[in-house]
């Protein structure tokens, strides 16, 4: 199983769709790699500026090169999608909205990954559509909770939570540096394009903080539920994680029956960009067996 032809581009794979959540309609933005192999979509966190596209740039093109067709949702107040406040579940949102585009794209099932809210998210989704969620990957997120070790809100929600009320260029760096374990990594590239993803629609920045002032606990613990997850389940933390401390991670291995744990040492939140090489190989070999 393998691509034939050029590697996927952000613009060449970028979709829309008209989909009705709650009795609203809605359009939502996607990048789809196509092609008739399984299907994989990786969902984003909920830092300010991400998109889909943004959060798995570095894996899109070992996955397409394996065979998979990709898909990257933008959630509905992120990236090219409308704008909307939440004041219920945001997990439940983010699982309403990729059931819908789905069906949309006439897709029976796939197999999902989830990066901090897009953990959340495929989480709600495999408890509400067991028979279409085929595998799990979940890092840095998953269920909410207390953390045993760590006083929360963490430094990295903190500096999240800034970013979207103060969003200037010194809150986007610290906020940033704190995705990562060194920040001697990132880029000007890769800020400036953080920062121009989230002025192109300051609509969203807004909404996030009325979703918070409407509900302050937008991923609700699922702990009680992992149990009923039936799908095989990857879970991959960076073991320096300053937004979703390690014990967190521990709580879904320790709940989720038919799952697995790898650690990243020197790594923060972000552990498919910081990790890319080893995190793409790690997840298609889990992908790949039977």
């Amino acid at each position: 199983m393998s691509r034939l032809g050029p590697s996927p581009n952000q613009e060449q794979t970028s979709q829309l769709m008209r989909i009705g959540i709650g009795g609203e309609e809605y359009q939502i933005h996607y990048n789809d790699t196509g092609g008739d192999g399984p299907v994989v979509v990786m969902l984003h966190g909920s830092g300010p500026g991400a998109t889909g596209w943004s959060n798995f740039y570095r894996n899109v093109d070992a996955f397409s090169s394996a065979g998979y067709r990709v898909i990257l949702m933008d959630c509905l107040g992120w990236g090219k999608s409308d704008p909307i406040i939440s004041t219920g579940s945001r997990s439940d949102l983010n699982a309403e909205t990729l059931k819908q585009l789905l069906d949309g794209l006439r897709i029976d099932s796939a197999h999902l990954i989830g990066n901090s809210m897009g953990a959340h998210s495929v989480v709600a989704f495999a408890l509400s559509n067991p028979l279409r969620a085929k595998k799990l990957i979940l890092m840095g997120g998953g269920t909410g909770g207390l953390s045993m070790f760590s006083p929360m809100p963490t430094e990295g929600i903190k500096c999240l939570n800034a970013v979207y009320r103060e969003p200037t260029i010194s809150n986007i760096k610290r906020m940033m540096e704190i995705f990562v374990f060194d920040p001697k990594n990132l880029n000007e590239e890769l800020i400036s394009s953080r920062l121009s993803n989230m002025l192109g629609n300051e609509l969203h920045l807004h909404n996030f903080i009325s979703s918070l002032a409407a509900n302050p606990k937008q991923f609700p613990d699922q702990s009680s539920r992992l149990n009923d997850i039936t799908a095989p389940t990857l879970i991959i933390w960076g073991r320096d994680d300053r937004f979703v401390p390690l014990d967190l991670g521990l709580r879904l291995i320790s709940g989720i029956p038919d799952s697995e744990m790898h650690i990243f040492s020197h790594c923060g939140h972000w552990a498919q960009w910081e990790h890319s090489e080893r995190f793409n190989a790690l997840a298609l070999s889990f992908l790949a067996q039977s």
